[in-house]
C-alpha cells in the first residue's frame, strides 16, 4: 500500500473514531465511547506511522544528495553537484512537508 493510502485510511480511521466516540457520548453508552476512541487513536497512529516513513525518506534522500553534491564539487563536475544539490533539497522538503 503507497504511504499517501496508508495516510488516507489513517484520517479515515481517525475520523470514523471520532463520530463513534461522539455518539457513544450523546446515547451515554460507553463502550461505544471506549471503541470509538480506540479506532481514533489507530488512526492517529496510522497517519504519523506513514509520517514518520517520509521523513525517515527524506533525511535518506538528503544525505545521498549531500554526498553526491560534495563529490561533484571535488571532482569539478557542475553537473553532478546540481544534481546532488537538487536531491539534497527534495529531501529537506519531503521531511517538513511531513512533520
Amino acid at each position: 500500500m503507497s504511504n499517501t493510502s496508508d495516510r488516507n485510511e489513517g484520517a479515515a480511521e481517525e475520523l470514523g473514531g471520532k463520530i463513534k466516540k461522539g455518539l457513544g457520548q450523546l446515547l451515554g453508552d460507553e463502550q461505544m465511547e471506549a471503541e470509538g476512541r480506540a479506532k481514533e487513536l489507530r488512526g492517529k497512529a496510522q497517519k504519523e506511522e506513514a509520517k514518520a516513513e517520509e521523513r525517515a525518506k527524506g533525511t535518506l534522500e538528503e544525505a545521498a544528495g549531500a554526498i553526491k553534491n560534495r563529490v561533484g564539487k571535488l571532482v569539478d563536475d557542475e553537473q553532478m553537484a546540481a544534481e546532488g544539490k537538487a536531491k539534497e533539497l527534495k529531501g529537506e522538503n519531503r521531511q517538513k512537508a511531513n512533520q
